[in-house]
């Protein structure tokens, strides 16, 4: 659609702009990682158990995970999912559940997609997580780690991440 196209000339626009005006200084706090939400998009989340694979190598529990789907009328309604439906043309998310994801202060954020992707950039941009870490490639301003690796490999993003959370001592 034309409007969809546009929607996202306006979205993209509003997050270079956010990013470009925020202070970048990396003033993550110290503490230890105890909670961790996941973004991806539903295609990943179905192809890979995400959730499973980083519990079992990170040893946490409870990790939330939410995707991104194509928006379809017949879809059920998914308290794991969100559409670019779900965004209104501030940028801003219209379903609650979304927002109530956005809206914790989770330890660790892991934006786990490799391809530009509007949407998914502005969840993680509009989180409140206190560290983010993603694939390099994406948007480097979003994450303050960014991990070279494909998104079939989990286990060795895993272990990379857990690697590097060890050297910042945030595990």
């Amino acid at each position: 659609m034309i409007f969809q196209g546009f929607k996202e000339t306006i979205l993209k626009r509003q997050l270079d702009k956010i990013l470009s005006e925020s202070n970048s200084s990396g003033d993550s706090s110290l503490k230890k990682i105890k909670s961790v939400g996941i973004i991806t998009s539903e295609k990943t989340m179905t192809v890979i158990d995400l959730q499973k694979q980083i519990e079992g190598v990170l040893k946490f529990r409870n990790t939330k995970m939410y995707s991104l789907r194509k928006f379809d009328k017949t879809a059920d309604f998914s308290f794991e999912h969100f559409t670019e439906k779900d965004i209104n043309w501030k940028g801003q998310f219209t379903q609650e559940n979304i927002q109530s994801f956005l809206e914790q202060p989770f330890d660790l954020l892991i934006g786990y997609f490799n391809t530009n992707n509007i949407f998914l950039e502005s969840a993680i941009l509009q989180s409140k997580a206190q560290f983010k870490v993603g694939f390099a490639g994406v948007n480097s301003m979003l994450y303050e780690i960014e991990i070279s690796e494909k998104t079939e490999n989990v286990n060795a993003f895993t272990l990379e991440l857990k690697k590097y959370l060890k050297i910042i001592k945030k595990l």
